[in-house]
């Protein structure tokens, strides 16, 4: 399928193309001739939504990149502007204007007309009312729905308007442009500046209550928020004076100290016991039991006032282990240390002149290490006793600790929701003070009629019923499978071509179409059959019977026989033409032959009379009956072989293939067979069977004849 074909479909049907087109416009001319004249009102509304000069306080410095919210304001304002209430708004405005008017924006409507004045002071004061309170009219209410029977009788409904509304954002301008389209400029500039008008006030209204709801509502939480958080820091401060508590950290933290300083020294004065108790083990190994006798009663009435001396040095050192180391304490303990010392000297001056003489350093020493080893364990033991009440007070810290940590919890919990609170407050109450603030900058005014459209209209109408012609052929054309030139029934049946003939114009009589009278009808398709004999000559190769079939009935196998004979006979070829087509004997009923198929094959002793030489059509009586039904195949063989001997060619115009055996018995006895095919037709899934048995004669089938074709075919 090649697009020039679909070319040469247009060229063929170009009339079509052009007369249509032709039809269609005049037809749109005549019927946009009295097409009213068109007004057009625009308004525009201020948003400052992107205007930044009316943004001052609540100015975001990210709002340049946020361009997808402004979208999404900009499409909320637009679609509230389109909703129902508002266009009723308007729709009751212009009802109210043409009751009370004497001039009216449309022509009276039929119902319009039929209204006594009562009837129209009661729509007056419906419409008033609905307008007021913003209500729709009842279609369950049969008054309102005559209402709205009359809105829509004058085209003032809700639907009439929007057809010819159109509200949409100026790019990315913060304007938004409002036209009505109508046939009156009075009423386009009227409705557009009554919903502008409407839109505001409702916008405004709306806004505003959403606004006041918003900030009484976070007032509202932000006291409770704030009640909250008082309460919680009263508990915490009563229960810090409830159980004496100032700073739980820093107090945690000043005993904490405390036990580690305590136990530093507690390790401290456990080494001084432990290397204390060494020295003296070793002392003691130096004295023998008489030294030690002898020292001990020698020394005994100075021991007295050593112990009383030690008895209040560990009392004083008691007190300076739980004063927490005081330094003032600390002297006086240094002062009774020496004077301890003083008096573990005397007690070494007491036995000088004895025989122990060289034991007394030995001795004081001892008595030294004693003295420091139980000063320490008393510190020890002191030590012990503040650790016990340093940890007292910490374990008793805990619990405290805990408590109060769950109240600070709670406290910044509930500062946190007050906080928020707060900025959600400040902000919401910040942007109701200056929120948005629509207003109509360029109110709407009657213009000038619209440029005409009607040529405009009139050619797209010219150029789309074109268009739609051009489309339907190449449909046409696309999905049709029909044969048309040679080349096509070639490819479609694989099947060789010996040629084609064209349509012969009007209707012949076979007797007559080779008359003088038909000669310029007939000159392309006489060409066109010299051609074809010549082909035919080429297969045929001096064998005589050739055999003229077809897929189906009136293909025009009578004709192209005719026609193959005439030419024959125009080169001096002795030519007998057969029909044998019992079914529809066209050839027969044309010609009026005088001899006769069934006569000369049937095989009866009476009938072996030879046909005379100067007939050149043998005919058939037609009916129920085959060629093999009048005779045997060898009784026929030999009738064609005496035909032979007597004609140059033998054409047989056999039953289509259509009627099965009927043709094949005369292709039996056929050198060479042609089938005429009609152009402009299609092989349906019936016929491949016959193109099929086509295929199988090999050699025997010369080809195809494509016939009815176009005169301006291609030649193939």
């Amino acid at each position: 399928m090649e697009l020039g074909n679909f070319f040469k479909l247009l060229w063929k049907r170009r009339l079509l193309l052009i007369v249509i087109p032709i039809v269609t416009v005049a037809i749109a001319f005549f019927a946009l001739k009295n097409l009213p004249d068109k007004y057009i009102s625009t308004s525009q509304i201020a948003t400052g939504i992107v205007d930044q000069s009316r943004q001052l306080l609540d100015n975001d410095p990210n709002a340049s990149s946020k361009e997808q919210s402004i979208a999404h304001e900009f499409s909320n304002l637009v679609e509230i502007m389109k909703l129902k209430t508002l266009i009723n708004q308007v729709s009751y405005q212009l009802m109210l204007h043409d009751l009370t008017s004497s001039s009216q924006f449309k022509p009276e409507s039929k119902l319009y007309k039929s209204m006594n004045p009562s009837a129209r002071a009661h729509a007056i004061q419906v419409f008033k009312e609905k307008f007021e309170k913003r209500e729709a009219l009842s279609y369950y209410n049969r008054d309102e729905n005559g209402l709205n029977e009359l809105l829509r009788s004058m085209k003032y409904d809700e639907r009439s308007l929007r057809k010819d509304l159109s509200i949409n954002r100026d790019e990315d301008s913060d304007f938004i442009t409002v036209s009505y389209e109508s046939e009156n400029p009075q009423l386009s500039a009227f409705v557009v500046n009554v919903l502008c008008t409407q839109f505001i006030d409702y916008y405004t209204h709306t806004v505003r209550k959403n606004e006041t709801d918003a900030v009484n509502y976070l007032l509202k939480q932000l006291d409770e928020k704030r009640a909250t958080l008082n309460k919680k820091t009263e508990e915490l401060r009563e229960y810090k004076i409830k159980n004496g508590i100032l700073n739980l950290d820093e107090q945690s933290k000043s005993i904490f100290d405390q036990i580690i300083v305590f136990n530093d020294r507690k390790q401290q004065a456990e080494k001084d016991v432990a290397s204390n108790n060494g020295a003296i083990r070793q002392l003691n190994a130096k004295f023998t039991p008489a030294d030690r006798g002898y020292i001990e009663s020698t020394v005994s009435k100075y021991n007295q006032a050593v112990t009383n001396t030690q008895d209040q040095l560990h009392i004083l050192n008691d007190r300076y282990v739980r004063s927490g180391f005081d330094p003032k304490l600390k002297v006086a303990l240094d002062s009774l240390q020496a004077k301890l010392t003083a008096q573990i000297n005397q007690t070494s001056d007491k036995y000088i002149s004895s025989p122990l003489t060289a034991k007394d350093e030995l001795v004081r020493q001892k008595i030294t290490l004693e003295i420091n080893r139980d000063m320490a364990q008393s510190s020890i033991r002191a030590i012990n006793k503040s650790l016990d009440e340093l940890n007292a007070k910490f374990n008793r810290l805990v619990p405290f600790d805990a408590t109060v940590k769950n109240y600070n919890y709670d406290i910044d919990i509930a500062s946190k929701e007050y906080l928020d609170i707060l900025n959600k407050y400040n902000q919401t109450n910040l942007q109701s003070t200056f929120s948005i603030k629509l207003r109509q900058v360029e109110p709407a005014m009657p213009d000038a009629a619209e440029p005409s459209k009607k040529l405009l209209l009139t050619a797209v109408a010219g150029v789309v019923a074109f268009a739609i012609c051009v489309i339907v052929l190449f449909i046409g054309w696309f999905f049709d499978d029909t044969i048309k030139q040679p080349a096509d029934l070639v490819k479609r049946t694989h099947l060789p071509l010996l040629g084609h003939l064209n349509t012969i114009e009007g209707t012949l009589d076979l007797r007559k179409l080779w008359d003088v009278e038909n000669r310029e009808r007939m000159r392309l398709f006489k060409e066109l059959t010299r051609s074809l004999r010549f082909e035919i000559d080429q297969e045929l190769k001096g064998d005589k019977i050739l055999a003229v079939t077809s897929l189906i009935n009136h293909e025009g196998k009578s004709v192209v026989g005719t026609s193959l004979a005439y030419s024959y006979a125009m080169i001096n070829k002795k030519v007998l033409l057969i029909d044998g087509n019992f079914d529809h004997p066209s050839l027969t009923e044309a010609i009026q032959p005088k001899v006769f198929v069934e006569d000369y094959f049937k095989n009866n002793p009476d009938n072996y009379n030879s046909i005379a030489v100067t007939t050149n059509v043998m005919g058939t009586h037609g009916g129920d009956i085959t060629l093999l039904e009048l005779s045997d195949e060898n009784f026929i063989r030999t009738r064609f072989n005496e035909l032979k001997m007597k004609y140059d060619i033998i054409i047989i115009e056999t039953p289509p293939l259509s009627s099965l055996n009927k043709s094949k018995e005369w292709i039996l006895f056929a050198n060479k067979v042609i089938a005429i095919y009609e152009a402009n037709k299609g092989i349906n899934k019936a016929q491949q069977a016959d193109v099929e048995y086509l295929r199988n004669l090999n050699a025997k089938f010369a080809g195809w004849v494509l016939n009815k074709t176009s005169p301006d075919i291609e030649k193939f």
